[in-house]
Order: structure tokens, then C-alpha cells, then sequence
């Protein structure tokens, strides 16, 4: 009962702000906010960067960028503003959506090293799936706007991981999700799920050993001064899911929602093939600061989470791999 009328006092915050936010955008225009937890510097927040500068160029939308954990470091709780109503575009990523809005197909996603090549991304949109999760996100006030690679994810420590067994009762913060939480049920560490700003500081404390991560964001947060050691695991190939609320959307012109949309999925393929090309440059230097970067046999840890498939830990439904690596031409 509290947890209702928290959830309709939030809605009724939500409406008043979306009424406030329409209504003073400059001279008429759409406003609109992109918030997220990562660095001003990291791909991701380039490219919502770029997406505000092309919406504020065409004349009709009033964009802001705010990054870095400006509004909110949780994303879980920047989605559910944007659910909603407030005028937000938000980065989240497969994984959390598919645990925040019960979808447990859409984790395959991000599932670990089921999907290992950038590309096929390109592919995401058509495909009957994307299409049917799509649905499910809309008809709870979501709308899954684009999917963005956004780099493969290692670990980084302040110990040296070679193997899975050194992984072994390492306190590392991870997605507080039900692919994180697998994911640490057969590497064998704790899985900490905190808030990206807070990393950094549990590190450095030392109630954290650690972190899975993308490189762009590792620099970003300036992880070299804390973690002296990447795991070239590469366990997830991470996806930036961007999402609004369907009644922001839907408060737009035909001609402006189009344009809005494509604007998100255009910029969403050029700064995915940004962050494949950047990453090399990123790891140069994370190296140039001191950081050891240690390759593994990647078979170990693949063998390690075949388990997660066997036992259907994601509850996926039956044939689901083999339906998206045929819609996506794989």
C-alpha cells in the first residue's frame, strides 16, 4: 500500500514536471534533457552530445545534455523518471531493461558471449524481436529508442586476474541485475551493485577489489589511480539501449518524432563505430598510466558460464538464441 502511493505521488511529480518542462522550453520548443552517469568524455556522452547539438541546430527542440551523474548515478532511477513522463532520454542498456520491465528475452542482448560482434547491431531494428521487445517497453510507457555498442567489458582490479579462480570471493561491483548477479554466481566473486559514481571511492576504501567495466568509462572515471589490472575478459559486448517515455514521443509532432528518432538511431550507429575504433586508444591509456593488461584463455571463462545456458538461469524461451542469430543473418 505505501509503495502504491509513493509510486502515484512520483506520477503525479512526474506530470507536473512534464507540464512545467513543455511549457518553458524556449519560445515553444521541445525540450528535452539526455542524462546519464558516465564521464563528459566517454563515447556514449559524445554522442548524445552530438544528438542535442544536431535537435538545437534543426530550430524545433530546446536539448540538454546533463552526464557525469548530473541528475541521477543510478539509471534505473533516470528510466523510471523518463517511464514516467519527464522529458528525459535516458542510456540504460539491455540488460537492466530486460530486469526493470520483466522482459527476460531481452538479456540475450547482453548475455555473456552470446553476442561477440559490433556489427550485427546494425541489423537490431528489423528484427522481429527488437520489434516484439519493443512492444513489451512501449505498453509499459518506454520506448526503445536505439541500441549503441559501447565497448566490450573487462574486469578491473586492484589484483591480478589471470583466471576464473581468481576471481574468487573478489568484492567487484557489477550490474544489479539478473545478468550481473549470474554472471557473478559462476566467475565466483561478490557481486556489489552500487552506483557507477561510486565506484572510484569503494576502490579506493577498499570495500571494493574491483569492477567490470568498459574501457571508455574506466578512463573516464580515472580507474588507473585505483586498479592496476584489466582481466581482458571481455564477457559482455556492452549495448547503450537509449529510451524515453512514450509520452514524449507522443507530445511531438509527426514530422519532429521522425526526426527526433532518427536522429538518436543515426548517431547511435556513427558513435558505435566510434567506440569499436576508440577502444584501442583507451587501453593505450589506461597502459601510459600504469595499468597491466592481462590477456586469459577466454575458453575458461566461456566454459565457466556455459552453466548460466544449461541451467537457463535468464529463463529464456526455448529456441531464443538460435531465433536471433537467424534474424540478425548470423
Amino acid at each position: 500500500m505505501k509503495r502504491n502511493k509513493f509510486l502515484k505521488a512520483l506520477a503525479l511529480l512526474a506530470a507536473a514536471f512534464f507540464s512545467v518542462a513543455m511549457a518553458s522550453g524556449q519560445a515553444g520548443k521541445i525540450p528535452v534533457t539526455f542524462a546519464g552517469t558516465e564521464a563528459a568524455t566517454t563515447t556514449q556522452s559524445k554522442m548524445m552530445q552530438a544528438v542535442a547539438d544536431v535537435l538545437n541546430t534543426d530550430g524545433r527542440f530546446d536539448a540538454k545534455v546533463l552526464v557525469a551523474g548530473a541528475l541521477s548515478g543510478d539509471t534505473n532511477a533516470l528510466v523510471t523518471q523518463a517511464k514516467l513522463g519527464i522529458p528525459l532520454v535516458v542510456p540504460s542498456d539491455p540488460g537492466r531493461l530486460a530486469s526493470q520491465f520483466a522482459i527476460p528475452d531481452l538479456n540475450i542482448l547482453m548475455a555473456p558471449y552470446i553476442l561477440t560482434d559490433p556489427a550485427v547491431l546494425k541489423n537490431l531494428p528489423d528484427t522481429e524481436l527488437f520489434k516484439e521487445w519493443s512492444k513489451k517497453l512501449e505498453a509499459q510507457g518506454i520506448v526503445f529508442v536505439a541500441n549503441m555498442y559501447n565497448g566490450f567489458r573487462n574486469f578491473y582490479t586492484t589484483k591480478p586476474v589471470k583466471t576464473v579462480k581468481d576471481l574468487s570471493g573478489l568484492r567487484i561491483r557489477g550490474f544489479g541485475n539478473d545478468i550481473g548477479n549470474a554472471l557473478a554466481k559462476y566467475f565466483g566473486f561478490a557481486n556489489i551493485a552500487i552506483s557507477f559514481g561510486e565506484v572510484f571511492p569503494a576502490i579506493q576504501q577498499k570495500t571494493l577489489d574491483g569492477t567490470e567495466v568498459q574501457v571508455s568509462a574506466a578512463a573516464g572515471a580515472a580507474f588507473w589511480d585505483v586498479t592496476k589490472y584489466i582481466a581482458m575478459t571481455k564477457h559482455y559486448m556492452l549495448q547503450t539501449s537509449f529510451v524515453c517515455s512514450t509520452r514524449l514521443l507522443n507530445s511531438m509532432p509527426q514530422e519532429a518524432k521522425q526526426f527526433f528518432l532518427k536522429t538518436i538511431r543515426d548517431k547511435a550507429l556513427e558513435y558505435g563505430t566510434i567506440a569499436e575504433k576508440d577502444e584501442a586508444a583507451y587501453y593505450d591509456q589506461m597502459k601510459q598510466h600504469g595499468v597491466i593488461l592481462n590477456e586469459v584463455n577466454l575458453k575458461e571463462f566461456q566454459d565457466a558460464i556455459a552453466p548460466l545456458y544449461t541451467n537457463n538461469d535468464l529463463k529464456f524461451s526455448s529456441g531464443l538464441k538460435e531465433k536471433l542469430f537467424k534474424q540478425l543473418g548470423m
